[in-house]
């Protein structure tokens, strides 16, 4: 069992890693930290203590896959992400299910007991709704019904005659859900919790705002599926400052793994701050988010990595603008 961490310790962590989404990172650590709670009570003669799985929701490109690894990494456990496009995809639902859980098996170097106390994160659970307001799509619901049963927790028999009891391994689902703003939009013009003199205003719009399990069946989530995932977060679109800031300030920020690599050959990296502005510009033009930005960088780099190597004279590389070819100098007191 890992060291217990408060909550406050997780999103410290968290934000050495993810910049913003201030409030998805104080919902899963508080839900981690209900987490692993009860996995320590399990064995003690006290109240029961149901799972709380999770789901993300947000636009592509805004954490939700960067968050679920980071946690995975600071709680030291194994940690698997699942498609469920291609889950709905495949006849054989039941055999991908039992590959996840080996896969997360081999990420805990077959120890059974750490795999089951692991992470899986399904991506894209919107994609298993119906399409156009038809009946659900056969696929998409049947692997929801698929997935109720290890995300409940149960023993799941394996190729290989061992069993993984997924009690304790904590499901995190994540999707975009295009379309819910629009069920929210409407579900929630009515029904608002009314304000009183003393009331905190903000614990108010936070209830008034928080996605509904009947918002979520009208999106195309079974019942039953969407009773699996009791906490429900979301993460906004990423602002041009934001991106900025993921570009430069996380501890593995693409910027200090190219100044990190040209370093080795001594080679001083120096982009300059509308570089990065204009790195921002066009990953919200592209519309993906964080998820662009290592593409665009890379391709900025090309030039660079490719000169280098071979001009051992280069010291300093320049960079003044995306639209610029780098000045490449040697260094001002660099001896031969």
């Amino acid at each position: 069992m890992p060291t217990l961490l408060k909550p406050s310790e997780i999103v410290r962590r968290l934000s050495e890693h993810v910049i913003g989404q201030e409030d998805a990172k104080k919902t899963l650590a508080v839900a981690i930290y209900a987490h692993f709670r009860r996995m320590g009570n399990i064995a003690e003669d006290s109240v029961e203590l149901t799972k709380s799985n999770i789901l993300l929701i947000g636009p592509t490109g805004t954490g939700k896959t960067l968050l679920c690894e980071t946690l995975a990494r600071i709680l030291d456990v194994p940690f698997v992400t699942a498609d469920a496009t291609s889950l709905a995809q495949t006849q054989f639902v039941g055999d991908e299910i039992e590959a996840i859980l080996h896969r997360l098996l081999d990420r805990a170097n077959d120890d059974l007991a750490l795999a089951q106390r692991g992470i899986v994160f399904v991506d894209e659970v919107d994609k298993l709704k119906a399409v156009g307001g038809e009946a659900r799509a056969t696929s998409g619901e049947s692997v929801q019904h698929a997935l109720l049963k290890i995300m409940e927790g149960a023993p799941v028999r394996l190729k290989d005659g061992r069993h993984i009891d997924t009690t304790n391994i904590l499901f995190i689902c994540g999707g975009a859900f295009v379309g819910l703003d629009h069920i929210l939009t409407r579900t929630h013009t009515f029904g608002f919790i009314s304000t009183a003199e003393g009331d905190d205003q903000k614990i108010l719009e936070r209830l008034n705002a928080r996605v509904k399990p009947t918002d979520l069946l009208e999106f195309g989530l079974i019942p039953e599926f969407a009773g699996r995932l009791p906490i429900v977060t979301r993460l906004h679109e990423l602002s041009q400052d934001m991106l900025i800031r993921i570009l430069t300030e996380p501890k593995n920020a693409i910027y200090k793994q190219f100044q990190a690599m040209l370093a080795a050959d001594g080679v001083d990296l120096q982009v300059e701050p509308n570089v990065f502005r204009q790195m921002a510009e066009l990953a919200i033009e592209y519309k993906a988010g964080a998820r662009s930005l290592r593409g665009i960088f890379e391709e900025m780099m090309v030039d660079v990595m490719y000169a280098v190597p071979d001009t051992p004279a280069i010291g300093r590389v320049t960079i003044s603008s995306l639209f610029e070819r780098p000045k490449l100098a040697a260094a001002e007191a660099k001896t031969t």
